[in-house]
């Protein structure tokens, strides 16, 4: 196996994968069998700076430099060669934000991240206009924000782009970005697969009094889909990834892509009535459509996958952090009694117990809110646990509630889907630390949506795997073979995974749960206004 390895490395058999994720950067070079062969990472930290979130771009080469050097050097440790060339490259990034250059290809104002809510009036005068939602984050809100401040570097602005496309373009001197990311930046038409052309006039009438020297079109990116060619390495691009020099250029790269679409691929959730969810800290279920909704939701945002289909993505700010408060506290209480036991037990312990606990949580109710919550219009939270005196309080049904509680906002935005659209779903896939403890937070999932739920072992490997596939799709795809198709046939196939259906009675107790959850909101409101 290391001698085949070793081979592929020399002979540029080996794919590259790069994404900029909020806390780190990850280089992930994988094998002709695409499971990973070498890695190297980097933490990293936005920072606030003149009420803006954003990352400099020294940081940004410092730690695309940094996370690529610790690959090349885990390559070396690992197979004793240097790491000369691969036989492709993707790049992927956090979504949205605002990146805006001149005509010289300098940056005109600090980079905007998509943490950024500062665009609320672009957001819902577009959303207006185009009959389509625009969420604060996307970079034509942040554009059309920095036109109604009267910002004046605006008419200035010669490209505009994303931190995934940034990196690409300075590295292959091409301007694209893959239709995932791009569906993050403008709306899509999924018929052409390229931005939506009757909205780019809109857009354009809609500040023709302001007389700017572009259109719309001429500073955005071009699109692409997955699997075409988004340029070559160049010389100087090599250089500005591999500082030692060993890096030769005319490597091919992908098309640039979003992390919400590597999360897709890395969960083979890209073909139509599949989808993912990832709960962690936040929620957040991407669900791939077959058709278009009858009409825009606040709740909903319309992206892409990259090959080019519509998903609908439902997320909610708050998922796990009143939980795992709460766990911590059981965890104090153990310490205090003289015992000790290691996170994975306790957790194991209290989630399985939560599974003997009453369908509808006995009457319990609590909401996790940290912080505020969009999907229910709360600008800031408060966390919660209430019950009446008559309710059937015991530890099963305290943490069942809140393990519903904390899919609780999420569920209103797939009600949406599931129900009020009649979206079709054939199973959706778990990733993230809900599912942590086996079968737990799937057969809560499960009840939750009415939906077969499935974790794979390979859903962890994250989004620079899934950058590294789209790579890799690239240069091996068959004629005419589909994303979907090379995903089934050539990566997933026989891979262990397990799928949990709904239970007949928790999808009847979680929806009895909702109720009380939606009534429940006056008290939520009160505790925001009320306590300081």
């Amino acid at each position: 196996m290391s001698h085949d390895v070793k081979h592929d490395i020399e002979s540029g058999g080996t794919v590259l994968g790069i994404e900029f994720g909020s806390t780190r950067i990850k280089a992930v070079l994988i094998g002709k069998d695409h499971t990973p062969i070498a890695s190297g990472s980097h933490d990293w930290e936005n920072s606030y700076v003149n009420q803006i979130w954003t990352y400099s771009l020294e940081d940004i080469w410092k730690g695309l430099q940094n996370s690529y050097r610790k690959m090349a050097d885990d390559v070396k440790s690992k197979y004793g060669v240097a790491l000369r060339t691969v036989g492709a490259i993707g790049f992927s990034g956090m979504m949205h934000g605002y990146m805006a250059f001149d005509e010289a290809g300098a940056l005109l104002v600090p980079f905007r991240t998509w943490r950024n809510n500062i665009t609320e009036q672009a957001s819902k005068e577009l959303s207006e206009l185009f009959r389509f939602h625009i969420p604060q984050r996307w970079s034509i809100a942040h554009l059309y924000q920095a036109i109604l401040n009267r910002e004046e570097h605006v008419s200035r602005i010669h490209f505009q782009t994303t931190l995934a496309g940034y990196i690409h373009w300075k590295l292959t001197g091409q301007k694209v970005l893959g239709v995932g990311e791009a569906s993050g930046v403008f709306p899509i038409d999924i018929h052409t697969k390229k931005y939506n052309a009757e909205m780019i006039d809109q857009f354009n009438d809609l500040v023709a009094s302001r007389n700017l020297p572009w259109k719309l079109e001429e500073i955005l990116p071009s699109v692409l889909v997955a699997g075409e060619s988004a340029g070559a390495l160049t010389e100087e691009g090599a250089k500005l990834l591999d500082v030692s020099g060993e890096l030769q250029a005319g490597i091919p790269l992908c098309p640039p892509e979003g992390d919400a679409g590597t999360g897709m691929v890395a969960t083979n959730s890209v073909a139509k009535r599949t989808g993912n969810i990832s709960a962690g800290t936040s929620v957040f279920a991407m669900v791939v459509l077959e058709k278009e909704l009858s009409k825009a939701y606040e709740e909903i945002d319309l992206v892409t996958t990259p090959a080019g289909s519509l998903v609908a993505m439902a997320h909610s700010n708050n998922c796990s952090s009143d939980l795992n408060a709460w766990v911590g506290l059981f965890d104090e209480f153990t310490k205090a009694m003289g015992l000790s036991f290691d996170a994975d037990r306790l957790y194991g312990t209290l989630f399985n117990l939560a599974l003997q606990g009453d369908a509808d949580c006995g009457g319990l109710l609590a909401y996790g809110y940290l912080s505020g919550e969009h999907m229910t219009h709360f600008e800031e939270g408060r966390p919660l646990f209430v019950r009446s005196s008559d309710s059937n309080f015991n530890l099963a049904n305290f943490m069942r509630v809140h393990l519903y509680t904390a899919l609780g906002a999420l569920k209103i935005g797939m009600d949406i889907l599931l129900k009020q659209e009649a979206v079709k779903l054939d199973e959706i896939l778990g990733h993230g630390g809900l599912f942590k403890t086996a079968g737990v937070g799937q057969k809560i999932m499960a009840g939750a949506l009415n939906v077969p739920v499935s974790v794979m072992e390979t859903a962890g490997e994250g989004g620079a795997w899934g950058i590294a596939l789209l790579a890799s799709y690239l240069i091996r795809k068959s004629d005419d073979e589909s994303l979907d198709e090379y995903l089934d046939r050539k990566v997933f196939a026989g891979k262990a995974g397990t799928s949990v259906s709904p239970d007949p009675k928790d999808v009847e107790g979680f929806e009895v749960f909702m109720q009380r959850y939606i009534k429940g909101l006056a008290i939520e409101r009160a505790a925001v206004d009320y306590l300081q």
